[in-house]
């Protein structure tokens, strides 16, 4: 088995990486091959609207623009499992996320009926990590984020989804303008409820790399 990890967080030592890193260590616990790759560190852009993927004469289901996110869209589809991570601003996944997506999703997806001209099997774990507590998640979030879930279901595996919510977003809250945020909180989550999302990752991270 093969499982990529991506963290599409800005940051390589913060929430979404240490939550990638324990998806990581479950996918290896079952024996898979594994790698990490931080998004941020590929220089790339969303779909260019080329649309050679579509062209008649082309092989079907392969993104041809040339730049870093080309291979690794490659090295997906011959994956056996996919586990992302992403912050949420705004309510969304990072820009980098999404322009993954796009090129991901797009050149596989036919514009003759909507199927999915890739053949293969790639499981999906997607990681949501965010401020906002999660009730906001459930009754304000989960709804839209659903539709980048469906996305995945263009590579034919099971898609699983978490969300780690409430987290902490600096060591001092006391030297940024954060004013509405308490550190105390966030802290008392820390201790309370991250450990539960580390472990949940692990455990997603081995179930989806079988």
């Amino acid at each position: 088995m093969k499982t990529i990890v991506i963290n599409a967080s800005p940051r390589k030592k913060w929430n979404t990486a240490e939550v990638m890193q324990a998806a990581q260590k479950g996918a290896e616990s079952v024996g898979a091959e594994t790698e990490y790759v931080n998004l941020y560190d590929l220089v790339f852009k969303g779909c260019r609207s080329c649309l050679i993927c579509k062209q008649k004469d082309k092989t079907k289901g392969k993104c041809y623009w040339n730049d870093d996110l080309t291979p690794l869209i490659e090295r997906i589809f011959d994956a056996d499992c996919l586990l992302i991570g992403s912050p949420i601003y705004f309510g969304q996944p990072t820009s980098e996320f999404r322009a993954l997506v796009e090129r991901l999703i797009f050149c596989i997806m036919s514009y003759d009926d909507g199927s999915s001209y890739y053949t293969g099997k790639v499981n999906v774990g997607i990681f949501y990590t965010m401020n906002a507590p999660l009730e906001f998640y459930e009754s304000s979030m989960k709804d839209s984020l659903s539709s980048t879930e469906f996305l995945f279901s263009f590579l034919n595996g099971e898609v699983i989804s978490h969300p780690v919510c409430d987290t902490l977003q600096v060591h001092d809250y006391s030297k940024y303008n954060m004013a509405g945020f308490s550190q105390e909180l966030k802290e008392r989550q820390l201790v309370l409820q991250y450990p539960h999302d580390i472990e949940k990752a692990f455990e997603i991270g081995a179930k989806l790399s079988k």
